[in-house]
């Protein structure tokens, strides 16, 4: 299961490390994800991830 945001669909990005010298390698930026028990639209609690965007603006019901 891909590490994304049930409700945004939010991901990790991947990008570079630039040094001084602009000698590069790469590394990820993973999403802000939290755990949580969400009401989904059939009223069934279940716990799925969330990015905590989500969560500050009202865009999912907790359990």
């Amino acid at each position: 299961m891909p590490r994304e945001c049930a409700v945004t669909g939010k991901k990790g990005m991947s990008g570079n490390n630039r040094s001084h010298s602009l000698h590069t390698t790469k590394r990820r930026w993973k999403a802000n994800l939290q755990k949580v028990r969400i009401i989904d639209e059939d009223g069934n609690v279940k716990k799925v991830l969330v990015s905590a965007r989500a969560l500050r603006s009202g865009l999912v019901k907790r359990a």
